[in-house]
């Protein structure tokens, strides 16, 4: 399985908590920006012709804060320059404060299917504070133009003020509202983000309480019928992100745009996180590639091991053995014993216990040298 992932790097405001490659005060690049993009795709076309792509994922910055004429544009050009699965998942990320009744009929047009909502938090207080461009009217509004389709929504948890009653309200907002998948990702606040200073003034929840937040949601999603497949990411059946999926199954796929990330042929390379090296190489008839490596074998194991366990299948014992001529329980033996409390093994596949997988970090790190 391959994906594609297209980054529009343009928003309205940067949120407090921030740290993606995103410019607010240069939206009016808009047009030359897609053009570079677009000439990147075919600049590329030739390397994946023999792919066939499942998945095209369009995020930001904030997609849908461009004229949606760009979209479909990027849509056509997607299907002039690789081969489109008839059935793909295709993703636009949205901000409820962008949208509009004819940029979602625009998006279904050209052939959107599925919409990502980033609501965050239900809470208009908490949303001002994050420096969204939005409050819950919008969001409302946002989910009445999308009565229907296949929607998703983010939330945040660990915010500022932020209770487990608010998580609780958040989960049920975006549940009425009608979507099929729900994300809960807790905020992290990196150095250089204005809302890091929160962080060293300890003004953000600390880990025992983000942790009771976190298990709050899980079962509050539980009683509404969503299940966890992924440590952030919970839906209703059949509505996994196909996109996502293929990340943590180890798919290959190629990133499109400022800072966009690939991996093809166990070659992984990132384009550059500025605007303008990113024109001079596009327009200058090269890739815009700052860093590219080789994943020898070892490498791939720990990828697959750390990927694999963040999800609630855990490690496919037969798979593993096919990709690596090793078996799982042999190689890891001594780490397993020694995590046996937190592991179970069920059906071929070996996973974290589901009251451990908020701390999988500290057990993934086990297995790597």
């Amino acid at each position: 399985m391959a994906g594609i992932y297209v980054h529009i790097p343009f928003c309205k405001s940067k949120c407090r908590y921030c740290d993606f490659a995103s410019f607010p005060d240069k939206i009016c690049y808009a047009e030359s920006y897609m053009a570079c993009v677009f000439r990147e795709m075919s600049k590329r076309k030739e390397q994946l012709k023999n792919y066939v792509f499942e998945t095209l994922y369009i995020g930001g910055g904030t997609p849908s804060v461009i004229d949606e004429k760009y979209i479909a544009m990027l849509l056509a050009s997607a299907k002039k320059n690789f081969n489109l699965s008839k059935n793909a998942e295709i993703t636009i990320e949205m901000n409820p404060g962008t949208v509009s009744a004819g940029k979602i009929s625009a998006y279904k047009k050209c052939g959107i299917n599925r919409f990502s909502v980033g609501l965050q938090t239900a809470v208009d207080s908490q949303l001002a504070d994050l420096g969204r461009i939005h409050n819950l009217k919008d969001f409302e509004n946002c989910t009445r133009l999308l009565k229907g389709e296949n929607f998703s929504v983010d939330i945040m948890i660990g915010l500022k003020n932020q209770t487990v009653e608010d998580i609780e309200f958040s989960i049920d907002t975006a549940v009425k509202a009608g979507a099929s998948h729900i994300s809960v990702y807790a905020l992290t606040p990196e150095d250089g983000t204005p809302i890091y200073t929160d962080y060293l003034n300890g003004e953000l929840p600390d880990g025992d309480a983000v942790a009771e937040m976190y298990e709050r949601g899980v079962q509050k999603l539980s009683s509404l019928g969503f299940s966890r497949y992924e440590v952030s990411n919970f839906c209703k059946k059949g509505f996994e992100s196909r996109h996502n999926l293929n990340y943590w199954k180890r798919g290959e796929y190629i990133g499109f745009g400022v800072s966009a990330s690939s991996c093809i042929n166990n070659n992984r390379f990132t384009n550059t996180f500025d605007l303008d090296e990113y024109f001079k190489c596009i327009l200058s008839d090269n890739f815009a590639v700052i860093n590219s490596e080789q994943i020898d074998e070892e490498g791939r194991k720990e990828e697959y091991i750390m990927l694999a366990l963040r999800t609630a299948d855990g490690i496919d014992l037969t798979a593993y053995k096919s990709e690596f001529q090793t078996d799982f329980e042999e190689e890891y033996a001594e780490t397993l014993s020694k995590l046996a409390s937190f592991f179970e093994k069920q059906d071929g596949r070996i996973f974290i216990k589901p009251e451990y997988l908020y701390v999988q970090n500290s057990l993934i790190i086990n297995f790597f040298k």
